[in-house]
């Protein structure tokens, strides 16, 4: 029995890019086999934009990378800030996970590079555009896809086909692309020089050619027909001559019997490539009945082997960088928290106005928590923050919130908070509780004594400092003692710093130091509010209040004993 049977569509839609388009017909693309083949594949690097204005990075103003690459290790001080959870839930499982990975623990030197960067995120809060950038990033990934595919078929017409279809994907990637930064209003460098290649690239000659015969070779393919003849167990191919399809008188004959909604018990195909023998001697036999349309469909995967633009590619690899972020504060905005883009400065000064621990705030937000804010400040010659109150009452999680504001603003992302001026130091670093090692011939003090000996060495007058409960492994005289050396050498030093401790006297050395608390709520002493608010210390007002709530105070137990 004979039946007539189009190829498969190269694609289920058509892209137009200006005045030129892919033809929208009802093509058809080759059949996607099953077997692995070693064939070379085409290259899917290059370029078509001889005429285009040159483009270099949406991640850096002059172009390049400064140096070397991001190597994507973890700084020392990930750990303590939790800045690794954060990249970690940034990054996910994203095609580009290691570029974004490297980028989020990379620290830019340059004010301009975090608002270069800043820039393409203000313009992207347009949603719209976001949306349409996210999508377009979907497609050229599957133009990927179908690209490294090519070297797994063994047949050659296959491939070709597969190639075809990568390139119509590509085209309609380019359109939409080309449309959404027509339609936003765009303000950033970045953008606006992408946008400008993108209108030289798309009005290059080189271009207009392989959009022209794309669209042609594709439309020479949806108009082939053909027959297969199955006979004991042989099969054959040969021209459609006008027979009947039989599928069509099928369905007409049985739709008498259709009543209501039935289960449907199509298969479904995969969609990787998939062709056994059977299938490739059919589609080499169809080649042979129509040698033009393959042999324009061959000599135009010679031309073309290089459509992929390099710059391209590069804008997709930069732009993930951007939307990944965006993505990870979504459901944090969603909950009603704010982000700002910060000021930057050189000069060691820092405000933030409801700011919070954003890999917290992830986990909170998730269990349907509130999240608690905080404000922080220095003014004029104030360049240390004392943090001192009760335990569990959130001086941790607020000295990670002052190590993340730093490190996310060096990266030129949008931070927690409603407005902020962060300092762009040098160095960041920390010196936060460890686990003692039991591999090491020395005890926790001495450990800690050594690594406070690093950072002192190492710290400029440009660094960021945070630490949190130093020398807590010994006693209160010799912790306040020590703490106090460390604290008199960085107030000479002059870089910026946290301190998180238990010894409230270190809050009073100096005119460069200030004072927060954290505080509890006044009518219930043992419960935390998470707050922490610029005041002197008052650890013994803490204790006395607790002393009060149990009727612990000399008062009490005076008035119980004489009872």
């Amino acid at each position: 029995m004979a039946r007539a049977r189009d190829l498969e569509r190269v694609s289920a839609t058509s892209g137009a890019l200006g005045a030129a388009a892919v033809s929208s017909s009802s093509g058809a693309a080759l059949p996607r086999p099953e077997s692995h083949g070693s064939s070379p594949a085409p290259a899917a690097t290059g370029s078509a934009h001889a005429e285009a204005r040159p483009f270099g990075s949406l991640l850096f103003p002059h172009g390049a990378e400064p140096g070397e690459a991001p190597s994507g290790e973890a700084p020392a001080y990930a750990s303590d800030l939790r800045v690794d959870q954060i990249v970690l839930a940034v990054a996910g499982d994203r095609e580009e996970h290691e570029r974004v990975t490297a980028l989020l623990y990379q620290r830019v030197g340059e004010i301009d590079t975090a608002y270069f960067r800043q820039e393409v995120f203000r313009d992207l809060e347009d949603r719209a555009l976001k949306d349409r950038l996210a999508d377009v990033v979907g497609r050229l990934a599957d133009v990927r896809a179908h690209l490294d595919q090519l070297a797994r078929m063994r047949c050659q017409q296959q491939r070709q086909g597969w190639f075809l279809d990568a390139a119509v994907l590509y085209l309609e990637a380019l359109a939409s692309l080309a449309d959404g930064l027509h339609r936003a209003p765009v303000a950033s460098r970045a953008l606006v020089a992408f946008r400008s290649f993108l209108a030289g690239y798309i009005g290059s000659e080189a271009f207009a050619t392989l959009v022209a015969e794309t669209g042609r070779v594709r439309q020479a393919l949806s108009e082939i027909r053909y027959c297969v003849l199955i006979h004991e167990g042989r099969v054959g191919v040969r021209r459609y001559e006008g027979e009947a399809d039989y599928s069509v008188e099928v369905v007409h004959t049985f739709a008498r019997f259709a009543q209501g909604d039935v289960t449907d018990h199509r298969v479904r195909y995969r969609s990787e490539p998939g062709m056994n023998h059977v299938g490739e001697h059919i589609l080499e036999r169809v080649a042979r009945l129509f040698p033009e349309e393959f042999a324009e469909l061959s000599t135009y995967c010679q031309r073309h082997q290089r459509f992929y633009d390099e710059t391209v590619r590069q804008f997709e690899r930069d732009v993930q960088f951007y939307l990944a972020y965006l993505e990870y504060l979504e459901p944090l905005r969603s909950a009603g928290l704010d982000f700002c883009y910060p000021e930057l400065t050189r000069s060691a000064s820092l405000s933030a106005t409801d700011t919070f621990d954003l890999a917290l705030a992830r986990k909170l937000v998730a269990e349907a928590v509130p999240v608690v804010r905080n404000d922080l400040h220095l003014e004029g010659g104030e360049r240390i923050i004392v943090v001192t109150g009760p335990n569990q009452g959130g001086k941790t999680t607020f000295a990670r919130t002052f190590g993340q504001l730093h490190h996310l603003a060096a990266v030129g992302c949008p931070v927690p908070g409603t407005a902020a001026t962060i300092f762009l130091g040098d160095q960041i670093f920390t010196h936060f509780q460890r686990e003692e090692d039991l591999t090491k011939f020395s005890g926790k003090l001495e450990d800690d004594l050594r690594r406070m000996r690093e950072i002192v060495q190492s710290a400029t007058k440009d660094s960021v400092v945070v630490m949190n409960e130093i020398f807590a492994s010994t006693t209160l005289h010799d912790a306040r003692t020590l703490g106090k050396r460390v604290l008199d050498q960085l107030i000479a030093l002059g870089p910026l710093c946290l301190l998180v401790t238990f010894v409230d006297e270190l809050a009073t050395l100096g005119d460069t130091v200030v004072s927060m608390v954290a505080t509890i709520d006044p009518d219930d002493p043992v419960r935390r509010t998470f707050r922490v608010e610029r005041r002197p210390a008052d650890g013994l007002a803490y204790a006395l209040a607790v002393a009060a709530k149990y009727g612990l105070t000399y008062e009490c137990l005076r008035r119980r004993v004489t009872s």
